[in-house]
């Protein structure tokens, strides 16, 4: 079923922006002193490849999806694409664990104790649930939008108040 492209654009927009934050928040964070490990810039590590280059990279996938969905479908895939990575970024920090016993992966984070959870926030949690609730947002706008008229004689009904008269009889 057809539905107008703008049913998830605003939420799919707002993906790709939060999903280019998480992705590239941890390369370009150290130049504000908003890091995790040290403040060096630009540091490429394994645990920043699994919990912020292929979240943010989902995320701006699904919002991408989003943005050109204009079937139901469609934009449910969209939604549980995006919902994926932010669930991702939500949950990585602690699944990351099972496969790095040293119990910091990507270091701790920088700073006092409202830096350090504002940065986790940043980072990960707050990233995380922001991602998934917009993707749930959207998602629910694809399931409760009505379809638009795709025959030419419903269309046409639609215009004269055809259509109309025949509900109220």
């Amino acid at each position: 079923m057809r539905l107008p492209r703008t049913t998830g654009a605003m939420s799919g927009l707002l993906i790709i922006i939060l999903g280019l934050w998480g992705g590239l928040i941890p390369f370009i964070g150290p130049y504000f002193h908003y890091a995790f490990g040290s403040y060096t810039s630009w540091h490429y590590t394994h645990e920043r490849l699994w919990l912020d280059i292929i979240p943010g990279a989902v995320a701006v996938i699904g919002g991408l999806l989003l943005m050109r969905s204009a079937g139901r479908a469609s934009g449910l895939f969209a939604g549980w694409v995006a919902l994926a990575a932010g669930a991702w970024f939500a949950i990585g920090p602690s699944v990351s664990l099972l496969w790095h016993a040293s119990g910091d992966p990507i270091g701790a984070p920088m700073g006092g104790h409202i830096r350090q959870a504002i940065e986790w926030l940043g980072f990960f949690y707050g990233l995380g649930l922001a991602i998934a609730a917009l993707a749930a947002f959207a998602m629910g706008r694809f399931v409760s939008r009505p379809r638009v008229a795709e025959e030419p004689f419903v269309a046409a009904g639609a215009a004269t108040g055809e259509v109309e008269q025949r509900r109220l009889t």
